[in-house]
C-alpha cells in the first residue's frame, strides 16, 4: 500500500482457519522487519505455539525465524512451508482488505495508516464473528472496539 506516496508494506499474520492473529506495517520487507514482526506474532499466541508457519519465498523468514528460535522465541519444532499455494488463506484475505483500502485513496502518514488498518481488521473480525471475547450483540460489540483502542467513556 502507498503512504505518503511511497510503498510500505502491510505483515499479516493469520491462523489456519483464517481468522487474524495479528499485523504490522513496515517501511521495509528486510530480515529486520520479518524478525519484529514474528516475534510480535509469537508474542500474541505465546499460549499457542505455531506447530508450522507458512510464508511466502521471501528469503528474510528463514533469517528471521532461525533468529527466533537462537533466541528461544520460537522451538525448533514449528516446520516452515514456503510453497507457492499453502498460503492461499492470506493471499484471498489481503484481496479483500486490497477492496476495503481503495477507496481510502491512500494514507498520508503511518500513524494514520496504521490506525485506519486497526480499524478495518477489527471491524472485519467482528463482522465474521472471530472475536472469541464478545457476544454477538451490539452493546458487547461497541465495549469489545472500546477496550481494544483504549477509549474509556465517562458518564454524564
Amino acid at each position: 500500500m502507498k503512504v505518503g506516496g511511497h510503498w510500505k508494506y502491510l505483515f499479516r499474520a493469520v491462523d489456519k482457519h483464517g481468522r487474524l492473529i495479528d499485523f504490522m506495517l513496515m517501511d521495509r520487507r528486510n530480515t529486520r522487519a520479518a524478525h519484529r514482526f514474528l516475534r510480535k506474532a509469537l508474542t500474541t499466541m505465546r499460549h499457542w505455539p505455531p506447530s508450522s508457519i507458512t510464508t511466502d519465498q521471501l528469503g528474510s523468514y528463514p533469517k528471521a525465524i532461525s533468529r527466533l528460535q537462537r533466541e528461544g522465541k520460537l522451538s525448533s519444532n514449528p516446520k516452515h512451508r514456503t510453497c507457492k499455494y499453502l498460503n492461499n488463506i492470506i493471499e484471498a484475505d489481503h484481496g479483500a482488505l486490497k477492496r476495503v483500502i481503495r477507496p481510502t485513496r491512500g494514507f498520508q502518514t503511518m500513524k494514520t495508516a496504521a490506525a485506519t488498518m486497526k480499524g478495518f481488521e477489527v471491524m472485519r473480525m467482528i463482522r465474521r464473528g472471530h472475536c472469541l471475547t464478545c457476544k454477538p450483540h451490539v452493546k458487547d460489540e461497541v465495549r469489545f472496539v472500546n477496550k481494544l483502542f483504549d477509549i474509556f467513556v465517562i458518564a454524564v
